[in-house]
């Protein structure tokens, strides 16, 4: 893959480790329906978006969707956002990036208002130019990710789409990317298999925080 100036990444199992936040607000949502989930069970909810785990997943109607999704971020909004630790290497990474001229985005299935108090927590906002996440009521990512994706970049004002990579831990960024005609790199670090990532198209994986650096910094 040639070097990029553009790096879209996603947040959740790519820059930071959500694991115990997002699990436990899925248990804290599910308990509501008398449904108890071990915590290690929601794991492979990380990354798609959060509706569908409920309609597609939990069989759940339109209404007792939505009244899980209001669940759901009833206990994330409160606690379970910090409930997650960034990487290690992950804000080194960044700074490199940004010290080498590259225009960096952000591109989340997670609610933007949400998105932002974790970037601030953790100080990462300070290396993005833009950051796309879904509304509240979900019309963004009923599509999957392309449309985050194709937010993204506007935002950075990118029309040349071989200048941009994609980076992300699960089918849906890679796809996403894939629809929107770019690359995409699969981190193994996050809560995608090889196979997942492999099977839907991305171009290249990194084990590692360390791997992934080499390769964006090409």
């Amino acid at each position: 893959m040639r070097s990029k100036s553009v790096v879209i990444f996603d947040l959740d199992g790519t820059l930071t480790d959500p694991r115990e936040g997002i699990t436990r607000s899925y248990q804290y949502a599910l308990a509501a329906f008398g449904i108890h989930e071990a915590l290690d069970g929601l794991t492979q909810f990380i990354g798609p978006p959060l509706r569908a785990v409920f309609s597609e997943h939990y069989g759940f109607s339109p209404a007792d969707t939505e009244r899980a999704t209001a669940k759901f971020r009833e206990y994330l909004f409160e606690t379970g956002l910090f409930e997650n630790t960034v990487y290690p290497g992950i804000p080194e990474l960044l700074q490199a990036l940004r010290d080498r001229d590259k225009t960096l985005a952000l591109a989340t299935n997670k609610v933007l208002t949400c998105t932002v108090r974790i970037l601030e927590h953790f100080r990462l906002s300070r290396y993005f130019s833009f950051v796309s996440g879904d509304d509240m009521d979900g019309t963004l990512t009923k599509g999957g990710k392309r449309e985050i994706i194709r937010i993204a970049l506007d935002g950075v004002g990118c029309t040349d789409k071989s200048s941009a990579v994609m980076v992300g831990d699960r089918k849906h960024d890679v796809i996403g990317a894939r629809e929107n005609g770019l690359e995409s790199i699969g981190v193994l670090y996050g809560y995608g298999s090889r196979r997942e990532l492999t099977d839907a198209g991305a171009a290249v994986l990194a084990e590692t925080v360390t791997e992934l650096a080499n390769i964006l910094k090409g």
